[in-house]
Order: C-alpha cells, then structure tokens, then sequence
C-alpha cells in the first residue's frame, strides 16, 4: 500500500520510521511546508519530499495519507487528501471543535475514503492491560479512576502550542488521550467538572467526569511541569486496585483484597507484557483494517466524542459549573 507523511515533525517522522518497516506499507513520500525538515525526512527515509501537499498528492497518488501537522490545519488537510481519494490517519485531536470533527467524517465519507485518527493510548500494553482488567473486576461500575500526564510546555518548541485558538489547550491537545481511554473503558459519562489555569508558561487542567455506572474518572493534564513528562493512572474497584505508568511503560500492577484476613489485605502481581511499539501497532491496525473492511479500535465517531467531551470540560473550566452529557455526548 502506497503511504505518504504530510507533516515532518516528531509524529511526521515517527509514521515515516514505522511505514519504512512494515511489509503492508510502501512509503513513497513525505511533505512539509518547512523545506528543511521535508529534505531532512526525505533524505533519512530514502523518498522524494515535498513542500506543497497537493502536488506531492498530484504526482505520488498515495493509497493512505498520514497526517501529523498541527491541530488547526488537520481538517483542511483531511478533505485535500479525501479529494485525491486517498485515505486518511489522522494524528489526534481530529479537530479543534466538534462540529469540524463532524465535518471531516462526513466529508470523507461523501468521497469513500476512510477516516482514522491516532489516539494511541488506547494501544500502549498498559492501558491494554488496564482495561482488560477492568472487565475481568466488573466492568468499572462504581469505581475510581485517577490518570494524569504532565511535561513541559511545547510551546517552547513550537509556539503555535501557546493559543488555544491553535492547538485547544492542554484539554483538548493533551488531555484529550485520557478523555478517549476512559470513554472506550467505561462507556459514556453523564457530566463532567472541570478546572483549568493557564500562564504563558503552565497550562494545568483537572476534569471529573461521571459516569452512568457509578464510576468516576478524574483526569489531569500538565503543560510546564518542570521534570520529565510522566504518565500514571490507578484504578479502585471494591476488590482490586489497578496501577501503571511510566517508568512501568510495559506493566501494570495489580492488588488484589484477600478475603482470608490475611495481614496486608491485598496480594500484589505484577502483570507485564513483552514491549511492542504502540505507533507501529496502531498503524499496523489501521493498514490492516483498510484491507479487510474491519472497525477499527478506534472509530473516526470515537474520536468526534472525544473531542466533544474535551469541549464539555473547557466549557466547564471557564464557566465554574458542572457539564451535563447526554448519550451522544452533547453538551446538555
């Protein structure tokens, strides 16, 4: 299948590396507006590079578009590439707002491409493992999730991260990968709360979302932490508590109560899995589900809902009250 980067950035160059060794794929070319970071991918991964997308879609007449720019040119590109009849993956967030996620579905769907967008967590081991361990424990009703990621402020890398007109904040830019997990885990959430503060060189966010089972999932984002980016979450169930993140990128832990009255009340075993690239899994899924006609883990309406949860909690972070959700994820 023939496959082309348009964006050569982290993500940019993270899809070209993961194309250039997967057997389904042929990448043929790369595109960014940025002429050096087009030749440096170019060059590295052994393509012809492009500074216009249209021409590059023009003379290479790509099967599958990978699209990793930044978050306010994502549908603009999604409907070029929809227009050359390619297919398209699409780097998470979809879009800044709901109603343009909406737009770029339908508008993929009225040119018979397919649409996938890449919110990966959903294919790192642990959150894997996570889930699966929800479902063996209930399901989640009525428990406790906690899960935060923080790091430092991309905007002193590329500034555009720095207006939430551009990239949405670190709600809809960040936090959106934990807003996707937990709707995939437990279903849909009926109301969410939500703080969020902002300087030129922090952005923190807190959102609670509440769910129809009971459970409650309470999410935190940090732009400008000032250590390593770091990633944890833990859940709380009656019986059992389920916990991972970095450095434990590949396992989870899980405790278990003893019911026998044993001293420490819980029996600890760790749960790993040997390391497999998540990037690489993610796209493998998605070649492999353009092949077959399957759905994929995540759908191109997943990651609409997304981002209308996402606006739910920035709606919620400036007015002070608590969002209602209806079923389709609406705000109420």
């Amino acid at each position: 299948m023939k496959t082309a980067v348009i964006g050569c950035g982290g993500m940019g160059n993270i899809h070209a590396d993961r194309y250039l060794s997967m057997p389904e794929a042929q990448l043929v070319a790369v595109c960014d507006i940025n002429g050096e970071a087009a030749e440096r991918l170019g060059v590295l991964a052994g393509v012809k590079y492009y500074l216009s997308a249209q021409e590059m879609l023009e003379q290479e007449k790509p099967d599958l578009v990978s699209i990793a720019v930044p978050t306010y040119l994502h549908v603009p590109l999604v409907r070029l590439a929809a227009d050359y009849g390619a297919h398209v993956i699409c780097e998470k967030p979809l879009a800044l707002t709901s109603a343009e996620a909406e737009e770029a579905v339908r508008y993929c769907n009225g040119k018979g491409v397919r649409l996938f967008v890449g919110h990966v967590v959903r294919f790192f081991p642990a959150y894997s493992q996570l889930a699966e361990g929800i479902r063996q424990h209930g399901g989640g009703g009525g428990g406790i999730y906690h899960a935060k990621r923080a790091g430092s402020h991309p905007g002193q890398v590329q500034e555009w991260f720095r207006d939430p007109a551009l990239s949405g904040g670190v709600i809809v830019d960040l936090m959106i990968h934990d807003i996707d997990y937990i709707r995939g885990t437990f279903g849909e959430a009926e109301e969410v709360y939500a703080f969020e503060h902002r300087t030129e060189t922090m952005n923190y966010a807190s959102a609670t979302f509440r769910f129809g089972n009971g459970t409650l999932a309470q999410l935190e984002a940090f732009w400008g932490y000032p250590g390593p980016f770091h990633t944890a979450f833990e859940y709380a169930g009656a019986e059992v508590i389920i916990s991972g993140g970095t450095p434990d990128g590949e396992s989870v832990h899980v405790r278990r109560a003893v019911t026998s009255g044993s001293a420490p009340g819980f029996v600890e075993t760790p749960a790993s899995v040997l390391l497999k690239d998540p990037y690489y899994e993610e796209l493998e899924h998605f070649l492999r589900c353009l092949v077959s006609g399957a759905e994929p883990k995540v759908t191109a309406e997943d990651a609409v809902q997304a981002v209308r949860w996402a606006e739910a909690a920035v709606r919620s972070g400036v007015t002070g009250l608590p969002v209602k959700l209806n079923a389709k994820g609406v705000i109420q």
